[in-house]
C-alpha cells in the first residue's frame, strides 16, 4: 500500500530541523539534522508509528534531500510505500518487475521465459554523439539489433532512451537486461513516487527527463516487463556487444539501423 502524506520544516535550532509531517487530520513531529543525519521522532501517535515502522525509506528521503533545500517554510508532498522488501529492492541479483502498474523484487531463478532485450548505450565528448544499441534476443535464440543516433548529450538518459526504444519496438511481456541503476533506480523507486508529487524531488524541484520517464511509465503500464541489471564491462556477450555498437554509431564509424 502506498501512502501520500505532507511535510513542511516549522521551525531550525542550531542546525536542528523541527519537521511536521501530516496524513488528513494527524499530525507527527520529528527533529533532523541533515549534518549527523540524526533523526528523532518527537510524537506518539499513528502516523508517527507507520513512519518508525518505514524508517529506511522515510530516512532516504532526508538523506537524499541537499542541505541546501533544508529551511523553515519548506513543503513537500511524498509517498511511503508500507513494508516495502528493502533488501529485495537493494539485491542488485534479483529481477525488479513492473507488473501492469505494481513494482516489486523477484528472485532471479523465479524469472520467467520471456524474450530478452540487451539495451546499452554511449555519448562521446570528443564526437559531441551519443547512440544506442539494443539486441532482441527471441525465444527461439535468433537475434534482432536496432541501433540510432541521439542528440542527447548524457550516458544515464542515453541508457533510459535506449531502454524506451527496446520497449516501443517489442510491445509483448519481455525482460530488459541493462547495466544501468538510472532506469533500475527509476523503474524502481522514482517513478511511483513522482507520479504521486506531480514529478517532484525531495528537493522540491522538478525530476529531470520528466517525459521520458513519463514514457517508459506509459510503456510498462499495461503488461509484464522484468529489469534485470548486469555489470557493465564484465563479458557479459550481449551487454558488451551493445555497448561496442554504440560506440562505433557515436564515433561515426558506422551507419545507424
Amino acid at each position: 500500500m502506498i501512502r501520500q502524506l505532507k511535510m513542511e520544516i516549522v521551525a531550525e535550532e542550531s542546525g536542528v530541523f523541527y519537521i511536521k509531517t501530516k496524513d488528513g487530520s494527524e499530525d507527527a513531529f520529528f527533529r533532523f539534522n541533515p549534518d549527523t543525519k540524526e533523526l528523532s521522532f518527537e510524537s506518539k501517535n499513528e502516523l508517527a508509528s507507520f513512519l518508525k515502522s518505514n524508517e529506511y525509506q522515510f530516512r532516504k528521503l532526508l538523506h537524499n534531500k541537499r542541505k541546501n533545500t533544508f529551511h523553515t517554510g519548506f513543503k513537500l508532498a511524498f509517498s511511503i510505500i508500507d513494508g516495502k522488501d528493502i533488501a529485495a529492492f537493494n539485491n542488485k541479483q534479483n529481477i525488479l518487475v513492473a507488473d501492469h502498474g505494481e513494482v516489486y523484487a523477484l528472485n532471479a531463478e523465479k524469472k520467467r521465459q520471456l524474450v530478452e532485450i540487451f539495451t546499452d548505450g554511449s555519448f562521446s565528448e570528443r564526437h559531441a554523439a551519443g547512440a544506442y544499441t539494443f539486441l532482441v534476443k527471441n525465444l527461439n535464440g535468433s537475434y534482432t539489433e536496432r541501433s540510432f543516433t541521439t542528440d542527447s548529450k548524457n550516458s544515464s538518459l542515453i541508457e533510459l532512451e535506449a531502454v524506451i526504444a527496446a520497449l516501443t519496438y517489442y510491445a509483448e511481456d519481455v525482460r530488459i537486461v541493462t547495466d544501468s541503476q538510472y532506469v533500475r533506480k527509476g523503474i524502481a523507486e522514482w517513478i511511483v513516487h513522482w507520479k504521486l508529487n506531480d514529478w517532484t524531488t525531495a528537493n522540491g524541484t522538478k525530476a529531470k527527463h520528466i517525459d521520458k520517464w513519463m514514457r517508459l511509465d506509459e510503456l510498462c503500464s499495461q503488461r509484464y516487463v522484468e529489469f534485470e541489471w548486469v555489470k557493465a564491462h564484465s563479458n557479459h556477450f550481449e551487454n558488451e556487444y551493445c555497448d561496442f555498437q554504440a560506440k562505433q554509431l557515436a564515433f561515426g564509424k558506422r551507419e545507424k539501423y
